[in-house]
C-alpha cells in the first residue's frame, strides 16, 4: 500500500499554493496527501499557511524533490497513487516526473499548455505507462477545462445525429503568474518544433 492518495508536487509556487489550499478546503477528510518541492523551509511555510485554514494541516507531510533530480521523483511517485505537478514551463522541467510516473505505475496530473510537451511525452512514456498502468492526464488547468467542459455542456443541449459546430469565446481578467507567461513564451519560441512533434505523433497513432 502506498504512503499517500496524492502527493502537489511543486506546491511552493504560485499555482502550487492555491491547488494546496483548494485541497485543504475540498479534499475528502481521509485523503492522504503530501506536499512536495524542492526547498523544505519554503514547503514548511506553505504548511504553516495551511494550518490556518485547519489545523490538522500542521503535521501534512512534507517530501523533497527536484525536477533536476530523478531519484528524488522517483521515490515521490512510488510513494503515492497520484501526483499533481504544478511545475513549469513544462518543456523544460516537465519529462523526469512523467517518465517517473510512467515506470511507478502512478497516476499523473498537470496543467500544461504546452502541446508539444503533451505530444513529446505521448511518443516518449505511452507505452510504458500502459505497461504499468499509469494514467498521464495533461492539460488540467485555464488552457483546457473551461473549454471542454463548456464544449460538452453545450453538445448535451443540442440534438443527436445532427452536425454540430461549437464556436467557444473567453473573457478572462486578471494577471498570468510569471510561470504562466514563461511557459508562453517558450511556446512562441518553439512553434516549428511543435508543429514537427504534433506530425510525429499524428503519424505514431
Amino acid at each position: 500500500m502506498r504512503a499517500y492518495d496524492v502527493v502537489l508536487f511543486g506546491a511552493t509556487g504560485f499555482t502550487g499554493g492555491l491547488t494546496a489550499e483548494y485541497l485543504a478546503r475540498h479534499a475528502p477528510a481521509d485523503l492522504r496527501w503530501a506536499l512536495a518541492g524542492r526547498n523544505r523551509g519554503k514547503l514548511e511555510a506553505v504548511r504553516t499557511r495551511l494550518a490556518e485554514v485547519d489545523d490538522r494541516f500542521g503535521s501534512l507531510d512534507l517530501l523533497v524533490a527536484d525536477s533536476g533530480d530523478p531519484a528524488s521523483l522517483r521515490a515521490v511517485a512510488e510513494a503515492t497513487k497520484v501526483v499533481i505537478t504544478t511545475v513549469g514551463p513544462y518543456l523544460t522541467h516537465g519529462e523526469p516526473l512523467v517518465a517517473a510516473c510512467a515506470d511507478a505505475g502512478t497516476d499523473y496530473v498537470d496543467l500544461t499548455g504546452e502541446a508539444e510537451f503533451v505530444d513529446l511525452m505521448y511518443l516518449a512514456h505511452d507505452r510504458r505507462a500502459r505497461e504499468t498502468g499509469a494514467r498521464l492526464v495533461h492539460a488540467c488547468g485555464f488552457d483546457s477545462i473551461p473549454h471542454d467542459l463548456g464544449a460538452w455542456f453545450t453538445v448535451q443541449q443540442l440534438p443527436e445525429d445532427v452536425p454540430l459546430r461549437v464556436d467557444g469565446y473567453v473573457r478572462a481578467g486578471g494577471m498570468p503568474s510569471g510561470g504562466t507567461v514563461l511557459s508562453a513564451l517558450t511556446i512562441m519560441s518553439r512553434l516549428p518544433a511543435e508543429a514537427r512533434v504534433a506530425r510525429e505523433r499524428a503519424a505514431a497513432e
